[in-house]
């Protein structure tokens, strides 16, 4: 949808409350027909409701992402709780934990309500119908993102439909027995969701944004992957529903890796869920293009130098991998900053002798002036909000052609499974690859292919089980002058965020809750075991 209108939405709802799982209760019960008497209304709402993409991908959850996986450090050496996050040692009271998350069970809420309400009122007019089908889909996103990240397979998250029991009589919604029963509730969401809402061509331009088929399509494909680790039943339900994405659903992959990164493919064929961004025209969207700048981008821009690739990831390329020069720039590259031809090298916060490439097309536009600062009609002005006009992919069609060779790999048939990855790397510039795929083929092909998105790195080698590579220390080029391009480096480990670490699988498969709400659910919120 068009930022003006999600923007305008944001202005006249921002004093609504909209309770998160700990408090559900409204002042006082609205009488029949109080809610949505427009289409206006129940458009309001909704766009309210869409702000839980934008919350999510502030910095927070890279931070989380960064600190736990193996492809990223840190810029610049954080407090405590940062150093917690990425030594396994979490408490629950990490900023960057419950920043995340508070975010995603507000949210639901507000897609609780949105749903009751529709469902109380009936005779729903043809806005609303979609407006419900978009809400079902926002509920299991927002459950998706609290669900696999603090669920276990033996304990699951907090949440109930509201429409299921009288939400004014209601506190604190019941604690789920395992993360199974809520992938269960979220499939059952997102099955409602696909039977309403249209295909992304049916929308108008001033909707692109809005939730579409093929989304919801593609974040069922997710969930039976994450399902799969505790059900191997799932993997079957994959292929033929990626099938269903590209015959009915017209999506797929774009010919150039590089072309996925443009600003002109914001909602190519491969787009599935991103972060609608605009840099200059009511600035809003995704952070994060500016959050892996450079520090200070060379005196050109406010930078804030987080999370750097680490040179495992750097290596995990091979040699002719056209992703590889997407995805980073290493020193002595050639890249365009605000219209400057430069050569890459990187004199501030923690070194890596790397630096995130895949978001930099729009400050590769305009100029540099006479002050040394720099200006791009596609970057907002303001330093202290990054956001650009591209937009920032949760989820693009290359995600799903790889659950779809995982879950063929799952079932004993690599033969299929080659054919999938052979469609990756023969976009990368490498041909096919692959005659009969492995697990470890995937696990290379996703690592290469999605690296630097917020796709959960760490997620996958909590599912697979890779311990040893979150154990491993990150290590990273050590440079003899970091100021010049061409100076020589030796291999070594990160100075703040390189130490092996001791990954407890009894209790870092996932995170705990905040103690805080532990103890406000007087005993309805059972804690997350922690070392």
């Amino acid at each position: 949808m068009k930022r003006s209108i999600l923007l305008l939405a944001l202005l006249a709802l921002c004093s609504m409350s909209c309770s998160d799982f700990l408090n559900v209760k409204p002042e006082e019960s609205p009488s029949q027909g109080t809610f949505f008497r427009s289409d206006k209304d129940i458009n309001e709402a909704l766009n309210y409701c869409y702000w839980i993409i934008y919350e999510l991908s502030r910095r927070e959850l890279y931070w989380e992402q960064a600190a736990c996986g193996d492809d990223m450090i840190i810029g610049r050496s954080r407090p405590d709780e940062y150093h917690r996050i990425a030594d396994f040692n979490f408490t629950g009271r990490e900023g960057p934990l419950f920043e995340a998350t508070n975010p995603a069970t507000k949210y639901l809420a507000g897609c609780n309500w949105v749903i009751y309400s529709l469902l109380r009122k009936g005779n729903l007019t043809e806005v609303e119908n979609l407006r419900l089908g978009e809400a079902y889909f926002l509920r299991a996103f927002c459950h998706f993102f609290y669900a696999y990240r603090h669920g276990r397979p033996d304990q699951g998250v907090p949440f109930d439909r509201y429409e299921d029991f009288d939400p004014y009589e209601y506190g604190i919604p019941e604690q789920r027995a395992s993360v199974m029963e809520n992938y269960d509730l979220i499939i059952q969401d997102l099955e409602k969701a696909a039977a309403i809402v249209p295909f992304f061509e049916d929308y108008g331009e001033e909707d692109y944004g809005r939730v579409h088929k093929a989304a919801v399509w593609g974040y069922m494909v997710k969930i039976y992957a994450y399902w799969a680790q505790h059900d191997p039943s799932k993997w079957a339900l994959i292929p033929p529903l990626v099938d269903k994405m590209e015959s009915e659903g017209r999506r797929g992959l774009l010919s150039s890796y590089a072309d996925v990164f443009l600003m002109a493919n914001n909602w190519s064929k491969e787009y599935l869920w991103s972060v609608n961004s605009s840099g200059r025209i009511n600035p809003t969207g995704s952070v994060i293009p500016g959050v892996v700048l450079e520090n200070k981008a060379w005196g050109r821009y406010n930078g804030w130098g987080y999370y750097k690739p680490t040179l495992g990831l750097y290596n995990e390329f091979a040699e002719g991998d056209q992703r590889r020069g997407v995805t980073m720039l290493e020193y002595d590259d050639e890249f365009v900053l605000f219209g400057e031809t430069r050569r890459f090298y990187s004199t501030s916060d923690d070194e890596s002798g790397f630096m995130i490439n895949k978001y930099m097309e729009p400050f590769s536009y305009g100029e540099v002036y006479a002050d040394g600062h720099g200006e791009s009609p596609y970057v907002n002005t303001n330093g202290d909000w990054m956001v650009t006009d591209l937009n920032l992919p949760f989820m693009r069609h290359a995600e799903i052609v790889l659950f779809k060779a995982e879950a063929l790999i799952m079932q004993g048939n690599g033969a299929a499974a080659a054919t999938e990855l052979n469609r990756l790397t023969s976009r990368a510039g490498l041909g096919n690859v692959y005659t009969s795929a492995t697990l470890d083929d995937l696990k290379h092909e996703r690592r290469c292919e999605l690296a630097c998105e917020p796709t959960d790195r760490f997620m996958d080698l909590k599912r697979w089980q890779d311990w040893d590579k979150l154990n491993a220390p990150r290590m990273i080029r050590q440079y003899a002058d970091r100021g010049d391009p061409k100076s020589t480096w030796v291999e070594a480990q990160s100075a703040s965020w390189g130490a092996p670490r001791n990954f407890n699988p009894a209790t870092d498969i996932a995170f705990p809750y905040n103690p805080d709400d532990v103890t406000k659910a007087d005993g309805k919120l059972k804690q997350n075991p922690m070392d």
